[in-house]
């Protein structure tokens, strides 16, 4: 009798030492994720970030989860939970950048919004914004008060 050896996964969190410098304080409003984040402003390319936070929201993390096109990025929520769950993250905050320098939210930016805080849900993850930065200038959907009236019934 033949015997499947299925390959034994070993999964790591990487620390990597080069990256953009964030402030050391903690990220406390949507000015600080904007100011943390500025340096996507002028990206030709939608690119989509997350910070990972600890239990008093403390950053203790960032990943760049995609790189897209002049007007899109395709962003699943595995890409967005796996660093979330490997960094034991208590919450995160969704940052991308709009090339156009408008930051004001596509409907594929509040339905992505919508289905990340969904599933960060589940696994007790908080969302506590998503920030999208323009030229000089942004938008926060907490600011906005949109994250707290996304629906949370169908988690």
């Amino acid at each position: 009798m033949d015997q499947h050896r299925p390959p034994r996964w070993r999964i790591a969190l990487v620390r990597e030492l080069a990256g953009p410098a964030f402030p050391a304080e903690n990220l406390r409003t949507s000015t600080d994720v904007f100011e943390a984040f500025r340096f996507l402003e002028h990206r030709d390319r939608e690119e989509f970030w997350l910070a990972a936070l600890d239990g008093k929201n403390r950053l203790i993390g960032t990943h760049q989860v995609s790189v897209g096109s002049l007007n899109a990025s395709l962003v699943h929520p595995r890409e967005v939970l796996k660093p979330l769950i490997l960094a034991s993250a208590a919450a995160c905050i969704l940052v991308h950048v709009h090339p156009s320098g408008d930051p004001n939210p596509s409907a594929e930016d509040v339905a992505i919004t919508e289905r990340l805080v969904q599933v960060c849900e589940l696994l007790g993850v908080h969302v506590l914004d998503h920030v999208i930065v323009g030229a000089g200038r942004y938008f926060s959907f907490a600011d906005e008060g949109r994250l707290n009236a996304l629906p949370r019934d169908r988690c």
